[in-house]
């Protein structure tokens, strides 16, 4: 059996992800009493007529408090069970979704004439808190359009074609703020910028000119050495905690050209050492 459980501040786009789980086979169910978790899933495991059930359910604020308090027993009541158990968690900034409310126009569950839309949102993170601490992957979607999620949920969800650890190495502008689902961060903003070079400004780190020319730069090459050794170190010591899902951030100033060269070629390094390796580009339009 796999069972994911989804997530995160509302507005975040957990009913995209169920959407998309939905579409893949899992049967969903949304705003789940944490505390019949287990029940399902022992459930499930007894009654279902599939070799490999497939179930995601949303364990949000709508909960009580005593509920989202107790889920850390709750989540490993379930994993006892030697059930596959994902804990997806999606995020977005307090300005994105401030935005997106006002917007749609749709109302908080947390609101009340007693607290705002602002308050709302601040007080979901803190009751969210434990099951953010323990999320396996976490994704920031405040610069993601509904396509782009889609993908990205399919591609880190889905897409594990091994068994094992999931490796993102993901390069991303400081300007926009550092990816909430990282676990590593590497700033690389002191090497050469092809910002400066006029001839090199609207190209990207994946195309020629700007590869021939960080490829030059002794310091560029330094760097790449010292990341790709740590991470030829310690990647695979993370893979044998059990651990699902790793992010590797690479950051520059506007995620265009140094942190996009070199995510490319930490990701071609890795792959063959390494089962599942992917390289995404997050401010790369």
């Amino acid at each position: 059996m796999r069972l994911i459980i989804v997530s995160g501040r509302s507005g975040s786009g957990k009913s995209t992800a169920l959407d998309v789980l939905e579409d893949n086979g899992f049967y969903c169910i949304d705003n789940l009493p944490a505390g019949l978790l287990p029940q399902l899933a022992e459930r499930t495991l007894l009654h279902t007529e599939l070799a490999q059930p497939l179930v995601a359910v949303s364990i949000d604020a709508r909960n009580l408090p005593s509920q989202l308090e107790r889920f850390p027993q709750i989540l490993a009541e379930v994993r006892a069970r030697h059930i596959q158990c994902d804990v997806l968690y999606l995020d977005a900034d307090e300005e994105t979704l401030l935005k997106r409310f006002s917007e749609t126009r749709r109302r908080h569950p947390l609101t009340n004439e007693h607290r705002s839309l602002a308050e709302a949102i601040k007080d979901e993170a803190a009751l969210l808190g434990l099951i953010a601490d323990l999320a396996d992957l976490k994704i920031d979607t405040a610069r993601l359009n509904l396509h782009q999620l889609r993908d990205i949920l399919k591609q880190r969800l889905l897409e594990q074609p091994e068994p094992g650890t999931a490796f993102l190495i993901q390069s991303f502008g400081f300007k926009r703020g550092i990816p909430v689902d990282a676990d590593t961060v590497f700033d690389v903003r002191c090497l050469p910028n092809p910002y400066w070079k006029p001839d090199l400004r609207e190209h990207s780190g994946r195309t020629a000119p700007v590869i021939a020319y960080l490829a030059a730069q002794p310091e560029v090459e330094e760097m790449y050495q010292d990341i790709l050794g740590y991470l030829n170190k310690w990647l695979p010591r993370f893979a044998a905690s059990n651990r699902a899902y790793v992010t590797i951030a690479i950051g520059c100033t506007g995620g265009h050209h140094r942190s996009v060269y070199l995510a490319e070629r930490l990701g071609e390094a890795l792959k063959p050492h390494l089962k599942n390796v992917q390289v995404r580009h997050r401010d790369l339009v």
